[in-house]
């Protein structure tokens, strides 16, 4: 007997008929003898709902309550989906983050796991019931309070889940087929992937694919959990997203496995630096103490009639202005002339392993842009990403010319089943 954790989003179970539907899909799962473990979404756009609820009533609503009211959503889910299951005559038990033993650290919007004790969930399967969870909330041992785990959060419970009980795969299921190399909603002939590692994955996630959160493809990467992202509208293979350390070598992988865009993020340039040392470390830890996660960084070289150089980095846009404060405050101290704040930019980045043993692949990815007339801004690499910011209005086209460019084009537009939710 197999264990199989699955987790279904927000557009997979937007209303009773969809839930109707996954409630089918989970029972047909435990029929071929497996045991089923299932982290849920909550519905449709409820989440948002409840966001623009709470500002309605308080301009700052407390963080503690807003963990409270925004972990409704997923107990009305799970709820919902184990009522649905056992009115096809199985039996399923409810549990919300805390009863399943998420254990997470005291911060509220974004907490991180630090244990998973699934002792409730493993007595219900032994018991032959079907489990459900309530995704992206959890508990903190020394606050007593509920959590919540940020976007993307019931993904993370659902791989914490797959780790904790051992399971053999962990399922997302979501509203497309599977990983493809282009949002297919951008790229209509996106190509899906039938196999990815995990380090290609990490990169296309932290650059700005959406089918699956970062934290979970660390979180799955670091414990070894097998994933397999698919539709929950068809039965098709959807994509393996797998650690060749742990399961097989990834051997004569494709040069590029997909092309991501970001327009999250904003440009800072530190104008007229003073090139001596130990000015960039005084700048950056300015910015450090703000908390603020820092993407790319470019340092000019320095005028030689001056002496001064510029350092442009780019950030997350809801951390742009309090970074620009911080700095400001410290702008007699550090010594440079001005700041300058641009948030229409853009990011994409090229991701493939098989970019360390195959030439040619900047040259390929700066020619597409040129010929589109696609000015690049930044370039920052690794040795299996290539990323450059560009314009925001020209995002969506560099992305169908790198596409194109890379031969990732399939014959076939791709199915998008549903929204993805504001």
């Amino acid at each position: 007997m197999s264990l199989i954790v699955q987790k279904f989003g927000g557009s997979s179970v937007a209303n009773a008929e969809s839930i109707k539907r996954v409630a089918k899909r989970i029972v047909e799962t435990r029929k071929a003898g497996n045991e089923v473990v299932v982290a849920v979404s909550a519905m449709g756009d409820t989440t948002d709902d409840l966001l623009d609820l709470a500002h309605a009533v308080a301009p700052i609503p407390a963080p503690r309550e807003m963990d409270m009211l925004l972990s409704a959503g997923e107990r009305i889910s799970m709820a919902l989906l184990a009522m649905a299951i056992e009115s096809l005559g199985h039996d399923a038990r409810s549990f919300t983050g805390s009863q399943a033993g998420m254990i997470t650290d005291a911060r509220h919007g974004a907490a991180r796991i630090v244990d998973v004790t699934p002792v409730r969930l493993r007595e219900a399967l032994d018991e032959g019931a079907i489990v459900i969870v309530a995704g992206f909330q959890g508990f903190n041992r020394d606050t007593k309070d509920i959590t919540t785990l940020g976007r993307g959060g019931s993904d993370t419970t659902a791989v914490a889940l797959a780790a904790a009980l051992n399971a053999d795969i962990c399922e997302i299921y979501t509203d497309v087929d599977g990983i493809f190399t282009a949002d297919p909603r951008v790229v209509p002939k996106a190509s899906k992937i039938d196999r990815i590692t995990s380090e290609e994955m990490l990169e296309l996630a932290a650059n700005g694919a959406k089918v699956l959160y970062i934290r979970a493809v660390e979180y799955a990467r670091r414990h070894g959990v097998t994933l397999h992202v698919r539709s929950s509208f068809n039965n098709n293979e959807g994509t393996i997203v797998y650690n060749p350390s742990e399961t097989e070598p990834a051997v004569e992988e494709p040069m590029i496995a997909g092309v991501a865009t970001d327009l999250s993020e904003a440009k800072i340039t530190v104008v007229g630096v003073p090139d001596i040392p130990g000015k960039a470390a005084q700048i950056f830890t300015i910015v450090a103490k703000t908390g603020a996660n820092i993407d790319m960084i470019v340092q000019n070289v320095s005028a030689a009639s001056t002496g001064l150089t510029d350092i442009s980095f780019t950030l997350p846009k809801s951390e742009g202005q309090l970074v620009l404060t911080a700095l400001r405050a410290e702008q007699e101290e550090t010594g440079f002339k001005a700041l300058q704040y641009d948030d229409q930019i853009g990011k994409l980045a090229l991701v493939g392993a098989g970019m360390r043993t195959n030439a040619g692949v900047s040259a390929k990815l700066f020619t597409a842009l040129f010929d589109a007339g696609i000015n690049i801004e930044m370039i920052s690499t690794s040795e299996i990403r290539i990323s450059v910011v560009t314009r925001a209005d020209t995002i969506n086209d560099a992305l169908r010319v790198v596409h194109t460019a890379f031969g990732l084009d399939a014959d076939e537009e791709a199915v998008v089943h549903a929204g993805t939710g504001r």
